[in-house]
């Protein structure tokens, strides 16, 4: 599997994202994903399905080639309840430790040194290997690096053709973190899209695999979810072929203003 290193740190290129995954199913495709090749999983405190990715991953039988990531919920991002909240995860996942631990929302009511200084402590002590960040404006990602005393390794952002976040990418470079995209379908937005339709069949490949790779040929990191074993195979197909660099542009013509799909009362004021 590729990776896009950061700080040091390797993020396995193509993952599995398992928001609304639940259950019985959650962990059949979490452990059908490690077997046919993935080496990302994402899952949240907020998804509540931990215990099934733990379950998922524990049953593929290869975690020390796996990279899990899970993200704390903005209202345990307060150094108790961080803590707290953490070791639950960890408890409930059944691993040995996170690879990678991720602020899911910014909580303006929190003092982000506090909350990042936790999550250094949480590193020290072995509970997670790496931290990083999710859904962070520039503003927010340069306050982080000024405050952090341990490196961070990417932000989570939700990124897909038809929106621009080239000024939070942009940002993401500057302070050499990793962009990992969620929602790089744009929950099933580009399926019927003529523009990646038509590239897809000059490739002979789908709207969703052109779409996906639009965003790992920029070193993107992409963590689709689905609830179809067939749909893991096709998603990892998104990395043997290139598009061109004329094709490249038009993808990237197909951003608007309006092409955000997560946004909730909490969000940031986005770039």
């Amino acid at each position: 599997m590729q990776a896009v290193e950061a700080k040091g740190f390797k993020l396995p290129i193509v993952g599995l994202g398992t928001w609304a995954l639940r259950g019985r199913e959650c962990a059949r495709i979490v452990e059908q994903a490690i077997r046919l090749g993935y080496r990302h999983i994402d899952t949240a405190q907020m998804y509540d399905n931990e215990r099934e990715v733990g379950e998922g991953v524990r049953a593929a039988g290869k975690r020390d080639e796996v990279m899990v990531c899970t993200k704390i919920q903005p209202t345990m991002l307060a150094p108790t309840d961080l803590d707290r909240s953490v070791k639950e995860s960890l408890a409930k996942l059944r691993l040995d430790a996170i690879d990678l631990l991720l602020i899911h929302w910014p909580n303006p009511r929190v003092p982000l040194a506090e909350t990042l200084g936790a999550m250094a402590k949480l590193k020290r002590d072995g509970y997670t290997k790496q931290i990083g960040v999710s859904n962070f404006t520039v503003a927010l990602l340069d306050q982080a690096n000024k405050v952090t005393t341990e490196p961070l390794v990417c932000n989570q952002i939700e990124y897909h053709p038809f929106l621009d976040q080239d000024k939070v990418v942009a940002a993401c470079r500057r302070h050499g973190m990793a962009v990992v995209a969620y929602s790089p379908i744009a929950r099933g937005g580009a399926i019927a899209n003529q523009v990646l339709e038509r590239i897809g069949a000059a490739h002979k490949k789908t709207t969703a695999q052109v779409c996906l790779r639009w965003l790992t040929q920029q070193g993107v990191v992409v963590i689709p979810r689905t609830s179809r074993v067939e749909r893991l195979s096709e998603n990892l197909g998104n990395l043997d072929f290139d598009l061109t660099d004329e094709e490249m542009r038009e993808i990237a013509g197909l951003a608007r203003r309006s092409g955000r799909i997560v946004d909730w009362s909490w969000s940031p004021k986005w770039d």
